[in-house]
């Protein structure tokens, strides 16, 4: 089909003008990683990004080995299939403006006034979200802290006592509804009917069944607690109720509740303290397992530099 000589003119007229408008250095190629492009807008943009964060100007070769990474990263994701979608991304990035306080919207316009794109941000938090997955997906079990270590870990620093030996308690809520401005005579028979529950079960299982068929009451999925997490009231109530029966009803605004012990064990507390050596002992593994999988990758890579 032939074009008509005026409007063919005016397609050159307006290619000029979109190629006038694009800085030829922001397209120019700085890198290949395994046939993809980094340009130096990329960098321009990490740059803006990561001193808007840090509130540090990073060094070039800095950002170039930072998004380097990223490409290796994405690439070792789709391999094993962790690729986030653009729903996804786009939840992430609400969930920061969310702990930013701000919406989406005033979190692109506040990178947008420093020059950067959202798709810049966007692209930073995909990668992270491929590596974590990727690294705790395929080294689940050598990420893994013993107890034992964990145990040892806390003598040595603070000499406390290693474990703390405690009850665990699994339990299911029950509530018989009582409606607001109920009598005192209609009490009086909810009270005298959660006595005769009492009476009737001797199990979980048996609860569950009365209980989900019953109307105008409700048992609630199994809660897990431990001793320090209950009033010293509360598990006395507890230790004196044999396993499978239920406590003695208690008027709440919620109506008549009790609660059917499900389970009562011995078991090892964590202190605060434990917690802490714990978290650093993932961290300090997390850390180097994943800078040994990282710099494997890249000598794998394909990395090409251009124009440098």
């Amino acid at each position: 089909m032939m074009i008509p000589l005026p409007v063919f003119r005016l397609f050159l007229v307006l290619g000029a003008l979109l190629l006038a408008g694009t800085p030829s250095r922001a397209q120019n190629i700085v890198v290949m990683v395994n046939g993809d492009p980094i340009t130096d807008f990329d960098i321009e943009q990490r740059s803006k990004l990561d001193q808007l964060t840090t509130q540090k100007t990073p060094a070039r070769q800095e950002v170039i080995n930072t998004l380097i990474d990223e490409r290796v990263k994405l690439k070792e994701g789709k391999k094993y299939g962790v690729d986030p979608g653009v729903s996804d991304i786009n939840q992430s990035y609400e969930g920061m403006a969310q702990r930013m306080r701000i919406s989406p919207d005033q979190l692109t316009k506040s990178l947008e006034v420093k020059g950067v794109r959202p798709e810049t941000l966007k692209s930073r938090m995909k990668a992270e979200m491929v590596w974590t997955s990727l690294v705790r997906g395929r080294f689940k079990e050598k990420l893994l802290v013993g107890e034992k270590d964990v145990a040892q870990a806390v003598q040595a620093q603070t000499g406390d006592k290693l474990q703390i030996e405690g009850t665990e308690y699994k339990m299911q809520p029950i509530v018989l509804i009582v409606p607001r401005g109920s009598s005192q005579a209609f009490l009086e028979t909810r009270h005298k009917e959660a006595e005769q529950y009492r009476s009737r079960i001797g199990s979980c299982e048996e609860a569950n069944s009365l209980f989900r068929s019953t109307p105008n009451a409700t048992i609630r999925d199994i809660v897990t607690k431990t001793t320090a997490e209950l009033p010293e009231a509360l598990r006395k109530v507890l230790d004196d109720t044999p396993i499978g029966h239920l406590t003695a009803p208690e008027m709440t605004k919620a109506g008549i509740e009790m609660v059917v012990l499900c389970s009562r064990k011995p078991t090892m507390i964590d202190t605060p303290k434990k917690r802490e050596v714990r978290e650093k002992m993932y961290q300090e593994k997390y850390e180097k397992t994943q800078k040994t999988y990282l710099e494997e990758l890249r000598k794998a890579a394909m990395i090409e530099y251009r124009n440098r």
